[in-house]
């Protein structure tokens, strides 16, 4: 669900004694820059039309990322979904590709409430994960609503797990190191496929979830104390969701929402490890640490790490907020060592 709007409140540094909210003060550089968004006045994204809001989310991407880093080679390829769709994915190498020392990969869903994002909005974060974590990274470009509405992302994502597994050799990755990621829509669509592989016998080394959606009505505290003024407001989401879901129930979906979906949610049982990054003032925040303790109480490895002052979308802020790279730096330590690839040169 990430997004650029145009808040219709400017929140106060200071914390608030209310359910939901953090008793952390917000990072000083994200109070400014959700000032700045305020003041420029810009439609909010549900206020556009679906293509609008995908062309504006593009052109805003890039403005508050880090410069993208360079990597070894970038290939754009495409993955055959069950209906025969050609599925765009990028692959990132850190180094020259040998067969002999196969590669760690990392596959990545992006955000973008499953109605906007590229591969090329999340290409910045794409090469940092790759370059840091000495890592292959496979960023997909699953079908998004309205066009394509539920289950069809849930389905392209688990066509690429698949195909991952199966081509992992070919690509001169090692398949016994691969790791399930993503933020927001694409932390959901990373949290499925990792159920998905343990019910298909796949073995992933971790999940890694940014500020991950998994929650079917969004009627946490977070939820309510933080729907409007950070970033990600109430009302995007649900524009999100009904340009998505193509029925009100799917909601019940365990697909859409691990968490509750039809009161239990999935079965988590023997999935992988995960490494979940929630931020302070998410709405996302309460169901991203309920997520981390259905996990634990399933005896799933987890590591929560908790951004207070942070807001939704915040790993895609780097260039204005420099709290941001302590982030990137905690995700990259998770994924070198899920891979065994010890610490940071």
């Amino acid at each position: 669900m990430s997004a650029v709007p145009s808040p219709s409140v400017v929140p106060k540094p200071e914390a608030a004694a209310e359910p939901g909210r953090p008793s952390t003060p917000i990072d000083p550089q994200v109070a400014a820059l959700l000032e700045l968004i305020a003041r420029a006045k810009r439609p909010p994204i549900h206020a556009m039309a679906p293509e609008d809001a995908k062309i504006a989310y593009e052109k805003s991407a890039p403005i508050l990322d880090i410069n993208p880093p360079p990597v070894h080679a970038v290939e754009d390829l495409h993955v055959c979904a069950r209906d025969g769709h050609a599925i765009p994915v990028r692959l990132y190498s850190p180094r020259e590709v040998s067969w002999a020392e196969p590669l760690p990969l990392l596959v990545y869903f992006h955000g973008g409430g499953f109605t906007v994002g590229s591969v090329n909005s999340h290409d910045p974060l794409c090469r940092l994960l790759c370059s840091r974590a000495d890592c292959m990274v496979l960023s997909v470009d699953y079908r998004l609503g309205p066009q394509w509405r539920f289950p069809t992302a849930a389905n392209d994502a688990f066509d690429v797990l698949h195909w991952v597994f199966e081509a992992a050799s070919r690509l001169g990755a090692d398949p016994e190191r691969i790791a399930l990621g993503g933020d927001s829509a694409g932390g959901t669509l990373a949290t499925t496929c990792a159920i998905e592989a343990r019910r298909s016998g796949l073995a992933p080394v971790l999940q890694l979830l940014i500020y991950p959606g998994t929650c079917a009505r969004q009627d946490t505290p977070s939820h309510r104390a933080l729907a409007d003024g950070y970033l990600l407001t109430a009302d995007m989401i649900q524009w999100f969701f009904a340009q998505y879901l193509d029925q009100e129930s799917s909601r019940d979906d365990w697909r859409f929402a691990p968490l509750d979906g039809g009161g239990t949610g999935a079965d988590v049982h023997g999935s992988c490890p995960a490494w979940i990054a929630v931020a302070g003032y998410d709405p996302l925040h309460d169901e991203g640490v309920a997520y981390a303790e259905k996990l634990r109480a399933a005896g799933v490895p987890v590591t929560l790490a908790d951004y207070p002052g942070m807001i939704h979308d915040f790993f895609k802020l780097g260039r204005f907020v420099p709290a941001v790279a302590q982030a990137h730096a905690d995700a990259v330590a998770a994924l070198r060592a899920a891979f065994g690839s010890g610490t940071e040169n």
